[in-house]
Order: C-alpha cells, then structure tokens, then sequence
C-alpha cells in the first residue's frame, strides 16, 4: 500500500490523540493519588510520613519502564487479566503521583510558618487547615513546575509503546515500517510532539515569571 505524505500526517495525528488521552488520563489521576501521597508526606506522623517517603522514592528512583513491565506482565500473574491501556494508565498514574506528591510538598514547606499558626489559632482542624489555608497555597507556588511536569509526562507516554500501546510513537514505527520513509515519518512525529509541548513550556515559563514578580 502507498502512503502518501497526507496518509502518514493523518494517520500520527489520530494516534496523537491517545498520546494526548493518556497524558491528561495519567496527570489527573497521578494528581489524586500524589494528594494523598502528600497528605501522608507532610503528616506529623513519623511511620506515615516515612511510608510516604519510601513510595516516592521508589517511583522516582526506578526506570517507567520496568514500571510499566511489572504492571503488563506482573499482574496477569496474580490472576489479574491487563491490556495495553490499562497498565499503561496505572503505570503512568503511580509515577506521576509521586512527582506530584514531591512538587507539591515543596510548595507546602514553602508556606510560612504564621499562616499554619493562623489557621490553628481560629480552631481549624488538620484537614481543613490543609484544605482552606496551606493547600490552595502550595498548589499556587507550584503551579510552574505542575505544568513543566506534564511536559515531561507527555514526552513519557512514548515509553508504552514498548508494551504494545498505538500511541504516537507505537503508530510511527508502524508506518516507517510500511513507507520505509523514516526521515518523514519521524520528522513529523517531532514536530507534533513540538506542537504538544512547546506551547505547555511557553505557559510554564510565563507562571514562572509572574509568580517570581
């Protein structure tokens, strides 16, 4: 079959759009799993916190693929059945959860130590102390590096093809396989991801500016 420039254009922007599903899928829910992993973070309790400490550290500190490779592949050993999507989501959402969890408390130390004062001095209790006062806050502080992070998760969503995901990149080896046109097909796969994550790094810099003003 014949693949005409419009073909293979047409056909990586379909499958950008599960890049693009992905990346807002695995940020969203990384987002509420890294709010609990921060809650747990920042908690006076030594065991919680530490426990906290550990999972960060493990998700940052080993590669997303073996992460992806213990979801795909590990799961189904335990009697849980997992497609492509799927682990590619849990896979995804633990990592980003743990970066999150790590932005978000240094936005939370960030906070100065008279507005914890001030919302124990009017009776808030711990939750919603963390919920009227210091959280709104912190996820002010840090909304430069949360946007400059779903830059990356983008770019990081290229790694599930490994595991049989037709994301962007999984879709463009299929076509270069078909046209044996690589400079086209992967030329243009670096320009939409450009076309993703340029304007995403144009925002973050912009909150960077304003927040340093």
């Amino acid at each position: 079959m014949d693949f005409t420039f419009w073909d293979i254009l047409r056909n990586l922007l379909l499958a950008a759009r599960w890049t693009v599903l992905l990346s807002i899928v695995a940020f969203v829910g990384g987002g509420i799993v890294g709010l609990v992993i921060l809650l747990a973070r920042v908690s006076s309790r030594h065991w919680l916190s530490r426990s906290a400490e550990l999972y960060i550290g493990l998700f940052q500190g080993t590669p997303l693929l073996m992460q992806l490779f213990l979801a795909f592949f590990g799961l189904p050993l335990i009697g849980i059945r997992i497609e492509p999507w799927s682990a590619a989501v849990i896979g995804l959402t633990f990592c980003a959860s743990a970066f999150l969890a790590e932005i978000w408390r240094g936005g939370v130390e960030a906070i100065p130590l008279g507005q914890w004062d001030a919302a124990k001095s009017v009776g808030l209790h711990y939750v919603e102390e963390m919920r009227l006062v210091i959280l709104p806050q912190a996820f002010a502080i840090t909304r430069a590096p949360m946007v400059g992070f779903l830059v990356q998760l983008v770019k990081m969503t290229a790694v599930t093809s490994i595991i049989g995901f037709e994301e962007l990149m999984r879709a463009s080896n299929a076509i270069n396989n078909a046209t044996f046109e690589p400079f086209t097909v992967y030329g243009l796969v670096a320009l939409i991801y450009f076309a993703m994550c340029f304007p995403l790094t144009r925002y973050a810099r912009h909150l960077q500016i304003r927040a340093q003003n």
